[in-house]
């Protein structure tokens, strides 16, 4: 059976990597020779909405996905009348519009921070109005890894910040004084069987996610299994198929919707070594409507964000536990280029291994803190 996908990037290439076990061989899209998915499977070079592209790349496929949000909707709709796509285009369109997602979840019922629509300054001076200060100002579309944001203290930084992104197609939203962030991995399958990844912590810098923990610590079963009632809302809602992650703040016992991404995810490296089945062979389980894998965690797991630097890759694998993944992706500033995924059997044993690490990666840990 063959399998393809819309963009060319590492959570492609780590698609591919689960699936052969399974007897699938893939196909992948992008505009970019260079797509590093280019190196496990067959690369279609061109535009997603390159008419001459999109069928070569559908020829012969039996059903299709994307490990890219930012498709355009419209190529995911003409795909979709050659091949069966999943997840379902509409959950691109409302996860690539952050006023349409959040407006998505609130009519289920999700709780999120305070935001309002901005086409100009007469929306942006309402908005504060309501939102009030310090608050985020979003671009509605494209952003990602902490890009097209910024935060205003001062309602003269918010006109500031105004002019930066456009001046219009924006968002402004309540700063939330959360205690952490924690997304949730969430799969449901063609046959409409749903599991669900223990909540797991996301540490940022700079807007890029550089360690998440896995589970949670700390996290209650009563938070879990809101987050897992707030996800199925989602899946239900959209009659998804595959992987959908889902952010949060987390504010004492409650949950405040973030965002989402219908696609395997970045704070779900993890399970690949960390939990039974990983989220790359879920994902293409639920889409050949094969039964579902166990997501328990083994043990406790530690995934390190690669960014911009290749490590020296003996040192790192003399860490008990450690395992690397380097995506084959050319060096630059402020790029993913690999995970380490760190895994031990108990929470004090795993913040030991991560000592060693952050030893090699210097302040590259250096938000790891005190605390696990």
């Amino acid at each position: 059976m063959r399998i393809g996908v819309l963009g060319g990037g590492q959570l492609g290439r780590m698609l591919a990597l689960a699936g052969y076990p399974l007897g699938l061989s893939f196909r992948f899209l992008d505009p970019s020779p260079e797509a590093c998915a280019g190196q496990v499977g067959p690369l279609v070079v061109g535009e997603f909405l390159e008419e001459g592209a999109l069928l070569r790349f559908a020829e012969g496929l039996d059903l299709a996905t994307y490990e890219f949000e930012n498709v355009p909707v419209e190529a995911a709709r003409r795909l979709a009348e050659a091949v069966p796509l999943y997840p379902p285009p509409r959950a691109l369109e409302v996860a690539q519009d952050r006023l349409r997602e959040k407006t998505f979840m609130q009519g289920l019922g999700v709780p999120t921070p305070p935001f309002h629509p901005v086409e100009g300054p007469l929306d942006l001076e309402e908005g504060l109005r309501r939102v009030g200060l310090p608050a985020l100002l979003k671009t509605r579309r494209g952003g990602y890894d902490g890009k097209g944001q910024a935060l205003a203290r001062t309602e003269e930084e918010a006109r500031e910040a105004l002019k930066a992104l456009g001046g219009q197609g924006l968002l402004l939203e309540a700063f939330v004084p959360f205690e952490r962030e924690v997304s949730l991995l969430a799969v449901r399958s063609r046959t409409g069987e749903v599991a669900f990844y223990p909540l797991v912590e996301n540490r940022h810098r700079g807007g890029i996610l550089r360690l998440s923990l896995a589970p949670a610590p700390g996290a209650s079963g009563a938070l879990q299994k809101k987050a897992e009632a707030y996800a199925l809302r989602a899946l239900e809602a959209l009659d998804y198929v595959g992987v959908l992650a889902l952010e949060f703040f987390q504010v004492g016992e409650e949950l405040l919707f973030n965002e989402m991404a219908p696609r395997v995810h970045n704070s779900g490296h993890w399970t690949i070594e960390g939990a039974e089945t990983s989220q790359f062979q879920n994902h293409l389980r639920a889409l050949l409507g094969f039964p579902l894998g166990s997501t328990a965690s083994r043990g406790y797991s530690a995934m390190v964000n690669l960014i911009g630097e290749r490590p020296d890759f003996g040192e790192v694998l003399r860490v008990e536990g450690a395992h690397l993944h380097w995506y084959g992706k050319a060096v630059r500033p402020g790029r993913k280029v690999g995970h380490i995924t760190l895994r031990r059997d108990g929470l004090e044993a795993l913040g030991e291994g991560l000592a060693q690490l952050a030893s090699l990666l210097g302040d590259r840990l250096s938000l790891l803190g005190d605390r696990l």
